[in-house]
């Protein structure tokens, strides 16, 4: 069987067209986690006046040279004051308050000495100190927050000292996810035949997509019946954008699901990958639904699922990226075991700034090793023109967080 190269892969999925255009307004109170439909732009500049950034008071910067300077009053925050500073004067102005009129600077509290309604100077301060300027924060017309972002505590913090209570969202795409194979038993299950296995992979491919931002409708497991893999198919189409199932896309007698596809009246995008692990994937789609077909292995399903199905949730939620990838050092020696581009699961760590890579507790065998990928683990990418790396040799390393 010929396997396209993982490059040609990706840049064939780049070209897919999606439906990006979807969003909806929701209240900013329900916006954690959700991903931005339009840019978020200051309306106005922050702060609009000059304000104390600390207790003290608010003088002309000249006057601290002057033996004492009277007291006009309070200036509490949230006062709208109008009195204007002259020289030999100042106004007690608190944190967060407007500065009045005529004042360059705010001298601290612990600076002077107040006694019978004047201050004497104790400790000079520069010119302008603890007073934020106009558009210190942002000016009018900055765009704050890009299209795109995945909102999370600081964004929304942003959004409400804008007053944004309603927010636009890209609307979440539906992920269907299915596990087939007469195997395996879904979650709670009981069986007496101890040649079935617990199945993981449709959980864990719903975690991944629900953290990627897609809304995820959970099918289970079936069985190996041609009939029930097309009706379940059919079913998920008919209500999701992606449907993504595990197990039957490889060579073997009982794998029904890379010929049920077809049938599906799904065009076949391309199937067979030059990567380890997943090879045998399959990328289809119908109109502008897209069906994933990946391999039934618990890490294999995982790691595909990263490189095919998130980039396709990402581009749906007008995101720009579906993952970070970085630069790190081989912190020892690593054996290519394939051909292929391989996907290794493996530890980061970061020393002086700069990331490097190791594999403490990482276990070499098949594409069932799911513990492989716990732990705050990374993939380590080697491509099929990589042999045998050596330790110090730069590498390129998909990091797991932040989708």
């Amino acid at each position: 069987m010929n396997f396209l190269s993982y490059e040609t892969s990706q840049n064939m999925l780049d070209l897919l067209e999606v439906n990006s255009s979807r969003n909806e307004n929701i209240p900013l109170s329900s916006t954690l986690g959700r991903v931005l439909a339009q840019d978020i732009v200051a309306k106005e500049n922050d702060p609009k006046f000059p304000t104390a950034s600390m207790d003290g008071y608010a003088v002309i910067h000249a006057d601290l040279d002057l033996e004492s300077i009277t007291i006009l009053g309070d200036n509490p925050a949230g006062h709208d004051e109008t009195r204007l500073v002259t020289n030999g004067t100042c106004i007690k102005t608190f944190t967060g308050s407007k500065m009045p009129e005529g004042a360059d600077t705010l001298i601290q509290i612990e600076n002077v000495d107040n006694q019978d309604g004047k201050i004497t100077i104790e400790e000079k301060v520069p010119l302008g100190s603890s007073v934020r300027p106009i558009g210190e924060g942002y000016k009018k017309g900055n765009v704050l927050i890009k299209k795109g972002t995945k909102i999370s505590f600081a964004e929304i913090g942003v959004m409400a000292g804008l007053n944004r209570v309603m927010v636009n969202v890209a609307v979440k795409p539906r992920v269907a996810v299915i596990a087939t194979g007469s195997e395996i038993l879904d979650l709670g299950q009981e069986s007496d035949n101890p040649a079935q296995i617990r199945s993981s992979n449709n959980y864990t491919l719903a975690a991944l997509f629900e953290s990627a931002g897609a809304e995820v409708i959970q099918l289970g497991t079936v069985g190996d019946d041609r009939d029930s893999i097309m009706q379940t198919f059919e079913n998920a189409l008919a209500s999701a954008d992606i449907l993504v199932s595990t197990g039957g896309v490889s060579v073997g007698d009982y794998d029904f699901v890379k010929d049920i596809v077809p049938r599906l009246g799904a065009e076949v995008i391309f199937k067979g990958v030059g990567i380890k692990p997943g090879r045998h994937i399959m990328v289809a789609q119908r109109e502008d639904k897209f069906v994933l077909a990946l391999p039934g292995f618990a890490y294999s399903s995982t790691v595909t699922s990263i490189l095919y199905a998130l980039p396709l949730i990402s581009k749906m939620l007008g995101k720009e990226i579906a993952y970070r990838t970085v630069e790190a050092k081989l912190s020892e020696n690593f054996k290519k075991r394939s051909r292929f581009t391989e996907f290794t699961a493996c530890n980061i760590t970061i020393e002086d700034g700069e990331y490097f890579v190791n594999f403490d507790g990482k276990k070499v065998g098949s594409s069932a090793i799911l513990t492989n990928m716990l732990n705050n683990s990374a993939l380590m990418i080697t491509s099929e023109d990589d042999n045998n790396l050596e330790e110090g040799t730069f590498v390129n390393v998909i990091l797991l967080e932040n989708f």
